[in-house]
């Protein structure tokens, strides 16, 4: 296949990632936002898995930085979800 096929095919993928993700996340109703954010750290850490891979085996640069930028964003995530799944569980403490 041409690279120029390629790019377009990869580009096309993206966008409908983009629209269909963001079409999911705004019909879920707020109060389910805290469990899918838990549930969201084990796709991220598979995100952190291939995006590590893709960053180490230096192909090309641009997929070196874009491995990069990968990892920096899903690590971004899991750290996030964490937070929010550990203030949310403190919520259900008994409190002294």
């Amino acid at each position: 296949m041409d690279p120029a096929t390629i790019l377009v095919s990869g580009i096309t993928v993206f966008m409908l990632a983009v629209f269909v993700g963001f079409e999911i996340i705004t019909k879920i109703p707020p109060t389910l936002h805290t469990p899918l954010m838990s549930g969201s750290n084990a796709i991220s850490g598979i995100t952190i898995v291939g995006a590590l891979i893709s960053a180490g085996t230096q192909q090309t640069p641009l997929t070196t930085i874009l491995g990069t930028l990968a990892v920096m964003f899903a690590t971004l995530n899991v750290v996030g979800g964490f937070l929010v799944t550990h203030r949310m569980l403190e919520m259900f403490k008994k409190k002294d």
